[in-house]
């Protein structure tokens, strides 16, 4: 009898596309066993209350995580479909954030707490994964496709809680496809070349939808940022003023 943990790891990787005889060797259970939890797993079935699917829909009752984690899901998240209309949400963290990677998988087990949230290892990053028949219904931005490819954009009760919880909204921006830098340049002063330090905020990504719904809520906060010219096809917007600067920091800073 396997645990839950086992199973849930073997049904993610075979979601990311390992075939069931690479996830069988790996994880040390047989490829019967695999293909039987696939058809049928009780906790996987289970229907969870969802807030949006009642008889009138609610928002998540921890909305200032689930807007954390729309922040991360819009820069590296994704969801796949399973089988029985079962969903993975997955975000992609890097291993050098390891509190980027607790904070994921705090917000998302906030968000749905009856659903297990469990990390699955890759090169250079752990996928913070959990599934839900109920995913889609949270984030509803979620399609065929690349998210760059298709339109983004909030419905009216994500609206709602982003302009009620707008910095856990763009730290989860910045979280994902974002970070916290030091530029450095130099000046001569009385005869003499300085050279000086000064932090700034990037935030890059391919979907221009993504891209207004970042720049839109900092406004709303009252922070000043500007585009950078590139050449490739992702938009990346800049924060250097003094004032944004030191007003991120006191909501966001750096990853760690």
């Amino acid at each position: 009898m396997y645990d839950l943990e086992t199973r849930e790891r073997a049904l993610a990787l075979v979601a990311e596309g390992r075939s069931v005889n690479s996830v069988s060797r790996e994880v040390g259970v047989s490829r019967a066993a695999i293909r039987s939890w696939q058809v049928r797993l009780g906790p996987l079935n289970r229907d969870f209350r969802c807030p949006r699917c009642r008889e009138t829909p609610v928002l998540p009752e921890a909305p200032a995580a689930y807007s954390y984690l729309l922040g991360l899901y819009l820069g590296d998240g994704c969801i796949s479909a399973a089988r029985r209309g079962v969903y993975f949400l997955r975000v992609a963290c890097a291993d050098a954030w390891p509190g980027l990677i607790d904070a994921c998988a705090e917000a998302m087990q906030t968000v749905l707490p009856d659903n297990k949230v469990f990390r699955v290892q890759r090169q250079g990053c752990q996928n913070v994964t959990s599934h839900s028949k109920h995913w889609p219904c949270l984030f509803p931005q979620h399609g065929p496709g690349k998210k760059h490819e298709r339109k983004i954009a909030l419905e009216p009760w994500q609206q709602e809680i982003v302009d009620a919880h707008p910095w856990e909204f763009i730290r989860g921006l910045i979280h994902s496809d974002g970070c916290r830098v030091t530029n450095w340049t130099t000046r001569i002063v009385d005869g003499e070349r300085k050279r000086y330090e000064y932090p700034r905020y990037f935030f890059t990504n391919t979907s221009t939808d993504i891209i207004g719904l970042c720049t839109r809520t900092l406004d709303r906060l009252g922070i000043e940022w500007k585009p950078l010219n590139q050449s490739r096809a992702a938009v990346t917007i800049s924060v250097a003023r003094r004032a944004s600067v030191a007003l991120m920091d006191a909501h966001i800073g750096p990853k760690y």
